[in-house]
Formats: C-alpha cells, structure tokens, sequence
C-alpha cells in the first residue's frame, strides 16, 4: 500500500480507468505511474472487485474497485518505488487495518481471507 504526500491513510495505488481504456489497462498504468512498476497486460489478473463506502465522501457515496494480481514469478521480479505520487510504501497486513479507508480495510480483509497476507 501507499500514503500519498501529507495523508496518513494508506491505500492500494490506482485511480480512475481513463476513456478507452479496460480495467487491466489502468491497473497496469496505474502500477507504472504510482509505484514505479513495469508491467505487460498479461501480467495482471483480477482478484476480485468491491463497493464499499467512499473514503471523505457523504455517506451512501461508494468507491467501486477492481483489484488485480500478478503471479508470484512475476512478483518476485518487481521492485515498488514510491513515485511523484505518492510520500511511500508501506508492506501491509491486516494489523494496520485501522490506517485504511474502507476500501483499503476490505481489500485487506479479502487478502487475508484467500491467504494471500498474514
């Protein structure tokens, strides 16, 4: 996860899909743009998506997210850097929980969960 400049949130880099653009298209230029990594299309995978109420936002108003993988050879071979995005990088497990926005919360419950983390 990330905390962007002066936030103390951490959340999973990634942004809007622009026009044009697919879900795996954005995850992988998301990844470019806010953690340095470089990656192919088919590199990526999705894990799962969610809705869950928005970080800030009125209540009732929802972030909706797709959230993708890559599979552990390709993994290994990534190096994360926080870029001009972005203050750091955090390695993160459900221990921090309480330093996520909801989305974040959920994403790390479903990591847990599969088995991915902890």
């Amino acid at each position: 996860m990330v905390t962007a400049r002066g936030r103390e949130v951490h959340y999973m880099p990634g942004g809007k899909i622009d026009p044009g653009e697919t879900a795996a298209q954005a995850a992988v230029r998301e990844a470019r743009e806010e953690i340095g990594v470089v990656l192919a299309e088919r590199d990526v995978h999705p894990l799962f998506s969610i809705a869950v109420q928005a970080h800030g936002e009125p209540e009732g108003r929802l972030v909706e997210m797709a959230v993708f993988g890559v599979t552990p050879d390709v993994a290994a071979s990534l190096t994360p850097v926080a870029s001009a995005e972005v203050d750091a990088l955090h390695w993160t497990t459900t221990t921090d929980v309480d330093r996520c926005p909801p989305a974040g919360a959920e994403i790390l419950r479903r990591l847990a969960a599969s088995g991915a983390i902890d």
